[in-house]
This record gives C-alpha cells, sequence and structure tokens, in this order.
C-alpha cells in the first residue's frame, strides 16, 4: 500500500492555534527530513512562519526525532541556526556531502561549529574548512558585568597607530591618477597579524625607519617568525605534564563522575558508567553499567582516554557502591583508577558495527509514521467524526484500526529490542505496586482468554508486593509474556499466575501452556509461533519470549524455563525505613 504524504494539505491546514502550530510543525519535519516533499523551499519557508509558535521542547524533539532520517541540506541549515539545544542533535548525526557541509558552516555559531568538531566521521575537506575558523571561534569576549579586579591572561592585540603624516585624504570621487601613494608600511601595519608580530618583537629592536617610515624587509621577516610560532588553527597546545598513574573518583547515583583526585579532572569529570559508550576522547565498557543496574560493587571496569592530557591511556576501574545511612538509598560509586598490568588486555570495547541495532530502529522509525497514519484514520472513519458511514465500512474500520493497533505495538517490541542491543534503552527505577499491575493485565487479556478458551488463574496475595523498575517496562515485560503464553494455551487449559516473595526479588511464576511443553529452552525460544491463530504475537512466541528475557535482564532481574512453568524475578523494593529489602 502507497501513501502520498501532500505538502499541499499541510500547507492548508489550520496552524493558528498553538496546537494546529504543533502538529504542522512535526509533520512538515518529519516529510522533509525522511525526503518525501518535492517542494523543500516551501516546506522550510511555512517552518520559519511556525518557529514562533512552536515551543523550544517540541523543536528540539524534532530534532532529536531526525538522528535516524537522512534529512536535505535545507532543513539541516534550519534547523542549525536554531537554539543550541535544538540545533546540536541534528549537527551530530546530519549525513551531508563535503561540499553542503562547507557552504553550510559559515552560518553556525561558533558553538554549531564545535559541535561538528567533536564528530570523527566528517570528510577532510569539512575538517580543514573547520580549522580556518580556528582564530575566530576560540577567542574569549570579554562579557559585560565580569569582575573587573581580575587581570586578563594577556594584554589586547593593538595596532600601532598610523602617524598623521601619513594621513592623505582622498575624495571618494577622486580618479586613480589623482589617488596619492599611500606607503606599504602604513597599510600593512593595521593588520592584525602585523599587530601581533611586532607586540613579539624584541624592545631591544625598533623597526629602522625609511623613505616610507618602515623597512619592508624587517616587517616580512617578523611576520616570518611569528607564523612559524604560531600554532594552527585548532591546534592544542601540548601539555608537558607526565602520566598519572592512578586517581581516586566519586559517582553520583547517576552513574555521572562527579569527583575526581589524583589526575585527569579535565578528561574524566563528567563521563557516564551507566552503559558501554564513548564520551568524546574517553570509551568505557559494560561492566560498570551492570553494576550500576544491580547496585553492586565493580572491579577491573576497561576504561580508554584519548588525546595527551596526564590521564591519557588504559585504566582499569574499580568501584564500590555506597548508601546514605539515613535511608538506605543509592547514592553512586566510589573508587580507584589505576594502570593495567601487563597480563590485562587494555583495549578498547568493540563498537557495534555499522547496520546492526541502528539500521533496525530506523527501520523502526520509518514504519511508526505510516502505521499511526492508518489507525488515525482508521479511527476517523469508525467514529463517523468526517461524516455518516454504512454499517459495513464502520465494522471493516473498526478492524483496520485493531489490527493496525497490533502493529503498533509489534514496532514498540522491534523498538524495545533494538535500544537493548545498542545500550540505548533509558529506565527509569521507581517503586511499583506488583498485585494492581498484575491484575490489570489479567483484565486486559480476559478477551483473548476468552477466546482461546483458556482461564488465567491468579493465586491470591495476602500482603501488598513492591518491585522496583522502570513503569513502563516492567508493564510491557509482563502483557507481552502472558500474552504469549495465553496465545499458546489450548481451550479448556489452566494458566496459574503465582507471586512469590523471595529476597532480595519477587519471582513471578506462571505455569506452561502444553502447546510449549515440547519443545527445550533452545527450541522454545526460536519458535516462530502460528501467526493465523487468534492472539497469536505478530512476531512469533520465541521473540516474545526472548524479549522478555533480555528485557527482565535490563531491569536486574531474570526469565528462567522449567519444564512445567517460566519464572520471573524483578528486584524488590527496599524498605526505607530499615535499608532493607521488604515485601512492604
Amino acid at each position: 500500500m502507497r501513501f502520498d504524504d501532500s505538502l499541499k494539505t499541510i500547507l492548508s491546514a489550520d496552524a493558528t492555534t498553538g496546537f494546529g502550530a504543533q502538529s504542522a510543525w512535526r509533520q512538515l519535519v518529519d516529510l522533509a527530513g525522511r525526503r518525501r516533499i518535492a517542494d523543500i523551499d516551501a516546506a522550510i519557508a511555512r517552518l520559519g512562519m511556525l518557529r514562533g509558535s512552536v515551543p523550544v521542547a517540541v523543536r528540539a524533539a524534532s530534532g532529536r526525532a531526525l538522528a535516524f532520517a537522512n534529512p536535505p541540506a535545507l532543513l539541516v541549515g534550519f534547523f542549525a541556526e536554531d537554539d543550541l539545544a535544538i540545533a546540536a542533535p541534528v549537527l551530530r548525526t546530519a549525513t551531508l556531502a563535503a561540499d553542503d557541509w562547507v557552504a553550510l558552516l559559515p552560518r553556525l555559531s561558533p558553538a554549531g561549529r564545535s559541535v561538528l568538531r567533536h564528530r570523527r566521521d566528517l570528510p577532510a575537506p569539512v575538517v580543514r574548512a573547520l580549522e580556518s575558523f580556528g582564530s575566530t571561534d576560540f577567542v574569549i569576549h570579554h562579557q559585560p558585568g565580569a569582575d573587573a579586579s581580575v587581570a586578563p591572561a594577556a594584554a589586547p592585540v593593538v595596532a600601532p597607530p598610523i602617524p598623521a603624516n601619513d594621513a592623505v585624504p582622498v575624495r571618494p570621487d577622486a580618479p586613480l591618477s589623482e589617488t596619492p601613494f599611500v606607503p606599504l608600511g602604513t597599510v600593512t601595519r593595521g593588520l592584525p597579524v602585523v599587530a601581533e608580530a611586532l607586540r613579539r618583537h624584541e624592545a631591544g629592536s625598533p623597526p629602522t625607519p625609511g623613505a616610507n617610515g618602515f623597512v619592508i624587509s624587517d616587517l616580512v621577516a617578523r611576520i616570518d617568525a611569528f607564523n612559524r610560532t604560531r600554532p594552527e588553527p585548532g591546534e592544542a597546545a601540548p601539555v608537558v605534564s607526565p602520566p598519572a598513574e592512578g586517581f581516586r573518583f566519586e559517582t553520583d547515583a547517576a552513574g555521572v563522575i562527579r569527583w575526581v583526585e589524583g589526575g585527569g579532572r579535565a578528561a574524566l569529570v563528567g563521563v557516564g558508567l551507566a552503559r558501554a559508550s564513548s564520551y568524546g576522547p574517553v570509551r568505557i565498557d559494560a561492566t560498570a553499567g551492570g553494576a550500576l543496574r544491580r547496585r553492586a560493587d565493580f572491579d577491573d571496569a576497561r576504561l580508554e582516554v584519548d588525546g595527551q592530557s596526564d590521564a591519557a591511556g588504559s585504566w582499569r576501574l574499580s568501584g564500590t557502591a555506597t548508601f546514605e545511612p539515613r535511608t538506605g538509598r543509592f547514592s553512586g560509586f566510589r573508587g580507584v583508577g589505576r594502570r593495567p598490568r601487563r597480563d590485562q588486555s587494555a583495549t578498547p570495547p568493540v563498537p557495534v558495527p555499522a547496520g546492526g541495532a541502528d539500521s533496525l530502529r530506523q527501520l523502526v522509525h520509518e514504519l511508526r509514521t505510516p502505521t499511526n497514519a492508518i489507525a488515525g484514520f482508521a479511527e476517523l472513519i469508525g467514529s463517523e467524526l468526517l461524516g455518516p458511514v454504512s454499517p459495513a465500512y464502520r465494522e471493516r474500520a473498526q478492524s483496520i484500526h485493531a489490527q493496525a493497533t497490533d502493529l503498533i505495538g509489534a514496532i514498540e517490541d522491534l523498538d524495545t529490542a533494538a535500544r537493548i542491543e545498542s545500550g540505548a534503552l533509558e529506565l527509569r527505577p521507581t517503586t511499583i505496586d506488583l498485585v494492581p499491575l498484575i491484575a490489570r493485565i489479567v483484565a486486559d487479556l480476559a478477551p483473548l482468554a476468552a477466546i482461546r478458551g483458556v482461564a488465567l488463574a491468579v493465586e491470591p496475595v495476602t500482603q501488598p508486593l513492591q518491585i522496583v523498575g522502570d513503569d513502563r517496562a516492567v508493564e510491557r515485560l509482563l502483557s507481552r509474556l502472558a500474552a504469549a503464553l495465553v496465545a499458546a494455551g489450548g481451550n479448556g487449559e489452566r494458566i496459574g499466575v503465582t507471586m512469590l516473595a523471595d529476597p532480595p526479588v519477587v519471582a513471578i511464576r506462571f505455569d506452561r501452556p502444553h502447546a510449549l511443553r515440547v519443545a527445550d529452552d533452545a527450541a522454545l525460544l526460536s519458535l516462530d509461533g502460528d501467526g493465523d491463530a487468534a492472539g497469536a504475537p505478530l512476531l512469533g512466541t520465541g521473540f516474545a519470549l526472548r524479549l522478555a528475557r533480555n528485557l527482565a535482564a535490563e531491569l536486574g532481574g531474570g526469565l528462567s524455563i522449567a519444564a512445567d512453568g517460566l519464572t520471573l524475578r524483578l528486584p524488590m523494593a527496599v524498605d526505607r525505613s530499615v535499608g532493607q529489602a521488604s515485601i512492604n
């Protein structure tokens, strides 16, 4: 099925209200970012009209959404002219031709060009063009209101004054034959590079006056000496400090290094330990990230620091989890960093190959927009908001809406799996009451259980059970696992659900349907499922179980498969009054 995303329809929509402006903005950015608009100039013009009516948060979200699209150069330039929080996500991920980047650089602010300087995938002509801006971008301008008592690091460069006898008035309309001769020394002394060369010249050798007030050969020699000692644009001065042999560090509750003692402060402060990633010249593996999710100690996490600072090179990090004495809440890590021994490997983590999880997330981005459009239009037709509809067409629209909703759920599952694989899944732990959540999931699955003839029976629990985890991720985990088991059940079959406190975790056990007992663990996780059966997972039973297992691991728990049941274990909430795991 093909869709015609018409620019004319969007341009004719009502954008006078705040909601209308935001809706038109999102649609135009999405279509232009995926190169679905032929008249890109008209789209950019309308975006310029809407920018003042769209909040910064909405514009920033649109910029982040372009990370997995292929925006054209005009759209990248449009976002690059906005605030840095909006422009930075686009500048970090956009892929343009070298000529387009070079043409865009003069329109960027110094902060925008600094974002591009941290990229390592730009073509060589673009890197050279960025270097040409170094002398301009790296100038520290005086800010109004600064403390006047603080002396500047160096005196400002001031060009020598031009002698009064050299100043000859010239009429603007005078012919070339009447234009007086201006000495070359008078002209060149006004150039910044000449002024800097004169300032650096030794005080004991003043220039020898000539017929025109200045000797050209002496001036050329000074310029040449200045150019030999001046660093190239963007080139950092070499660091002469000796390499550090060790350091101590502390992190906050999110795993971000906030304090360093012993060396490497500039390179290490601000580095996050939550997952394996790269922070500019600093790279870290996943050892510390796994310990952060478990709130446990870790040893020998690999750290690689590029550059010429005293922290450059390979490190091994070891940290101890710390907790607040009064509340028992996790407060971060305290640890040390040391150089690796000779018998230890210090190679950096292997980067995720291009075309893997990132390609899957880009595919999800391409699928989500048209699927949402199908569901939206089907809902409009089924609810007769566009006018009366015959019962037959209304029934078909409702069927299309239901199938599109199922497809959206499968797309979200793919997105979750891709985020887990690439280490980009963001979790916000909260305390979750397990019993009401299970009851809500069972109620949602009641229609499917009735179709399959399956009884989903939850054993009563006498005490409240609380777990720690991201509420949306936990609900997705439990609903997908329960739906896969119900869909595999047969007519008259009973699937029991038992919840039990087993500190420091809560165990949730599901009976294994008879249809899934014939396969061992490996075969069970590779089942494709029956796509034609009512309620069967669109991506297969094996995919649903693998997603549940991986998501449980991300939440700090696990999924175990036995001959007659599946047991899901999730971290139990901590009773802050006593500082230990509790069922209350």
